[in-house]
């Protein structure tokens, strides 16, 4: 089994590794990308007798070189383009944040036989367009954030059109202000805002878990993913965070996806590729010590942005792709206290709303739509 890991020195990427080291030891690890690291890839390389490797920073190969044997093949990026469209995979993951993980995805979706998705943005700018290049080069895309890994396991052997559902919730932790109001936030601090109450993560998670923003987006990955229409799909507060979506049969039976919110779980069930092999116990627990579960409905004074997002244009996926960006921008601008917390939303409404369209029926012209957006927002904002 042969696997390609992009993005192997971020938390996926390195829970990825220790899984395969583990439980997956026949299996071989062929390539690794990584954007800076390059002491951690450089180790990475050794410890799993990895032959080939990318770093996205030109400046850092010469030092990339002087840690890895003389053996290990360091690709540029025209060299790994062509690496990938010659070779094969069994499969792959793709975890690099961003838009520059756009930057991958048609080459992986021809490399590979599976590939296991944990890029938002990936999804978000080009899921209009990724099931058709996934038929075309006959590539499972399995997801592998929590939510879409739980829907995923109700739909992996039933026709999703066959089935009879009313609605699919996602659902949401709430994050560290779920019982405060949104413009009463104004003088929340950066540090307060990526506090999430029950793990941590990088800063951007953190504040679009904060904003809700992280679940409008989710919402478009699962209706791209799994071609759901976004009238059947919902968001619920849940700050236990272990149901991570719930199917609301027309018969007004539901199903609920319960799991400890841990990323070892949808990880080793992808790496588990043929499902022959004994899945090692990850956390053992109580079910009747874990199982006092809440759900709520999105309160619209606390979470305003997940009702603007309903009123987007979501037939257009330009509209889709500028929320994103907007949303980008404002944490940005947010963390540089250039703007108050409640002007996220603001800045996210006024870059939604651009007369800004393009074609985007290509992995190229998404990249390019993304620069186009940023270049204008740098000139006018």
């Amino acid at each position: 089994m042969i696997i390609n890991i992009f993005g192997s020195t971020g938390i996926i990427g390195k829970t990825t590794l220790s899984i395969i080291k583990k439980n997956f030891p026949h299996y071989k690890i062929n390539l690794l990308c990584a954007k800076n690291n390059f002491k951690l890839l450089a180790k990475q390389s050794r410890e799993y007798n990895v032959k080939y490797l990318y770093l996205d920073n030109k400046k850092l190969i010469n030092k990339l070189k002087s840690l890895v044997p003389k053996d290990v093949k360091i690709l540029e990026k025209a060299a790994l383009d062509d690496y990938l469209k010659s070779s094969k995979s069994d499969l792959s993951i793709l975890s690099v944040a961003g838009i520059e993980s756009l930057n991958y995805l048609e080459l992986i979706l021809l490399n590979t036989d599976k590939i296991g998705i944990v890029s938002k943005e990936a999804v978000v700018s080009a899921g209009h367009i990724l099931n058709k290049i996934a038929k075309k080069h006959k590539t499972k895309i399995i997801p592998l954030d929590s939510e879409h890994f739980s829907i995923h396991q109700n739909f992996n052997k039933i026709n999703l059109h066959n089935l009879n559902f009313r609605k699919i919730y996602l659902t949401a932790s709430g994050g560290p202000f779920l019982n405060r109001k949104f413009n009463n936030l104004k003088k929340v601090s950066f540090k307060e805002a990526t506090n999430h109450p029950k793990w941590k993560m990088g800063y951007k998670n953190s504040i679009d878990s904060a904003t809700l923003v992280n679940k409008c987006l989710e919402l478009i990955e699962a209706h791209y993913l799994f071609n759901i229409p976004f009238n059947k799909l919902d968001i619920l507060i849940h700050p236990q965070s272990l149901v991570h979506s719930i199917i609301e049969g027309s018969n007004y039976v539901s199903k609920m996806i319960y799991f400890h919110n841990d990323m070892q779980i949808p990880l080793i069930n992808f790496l588990n590729n043929s499902n022959i092999l004994k899945l090692p116990i990850i956390k053992k627990f109580n079910l009747l010590q874990t199982l006092h579960l809440d759900f709520l409905q999105v309160s619209k004074d606390i979470f305003p942005l997940y009702f603007y997002f309903k009123l987007v244009d979501k037939t257009n996926p330009c509209n889709l792709i500028k929320f994103n960006i907007g949303n980008e921008y404002a944490v940005d601008l947010f963390k540089q206290k250039k703007i108050n917390y409640p002007e996220i939303m603001q800045i996210i409404k006024e870059i939604t709303s651009l007369n800004f369209n393009s074609d985007v029926n290509t992995i190229d012209k998404i990249i390019q739509y993304h620069e186009n957006i940023k270049v204008y927002i740098q000139d006018n904002y």
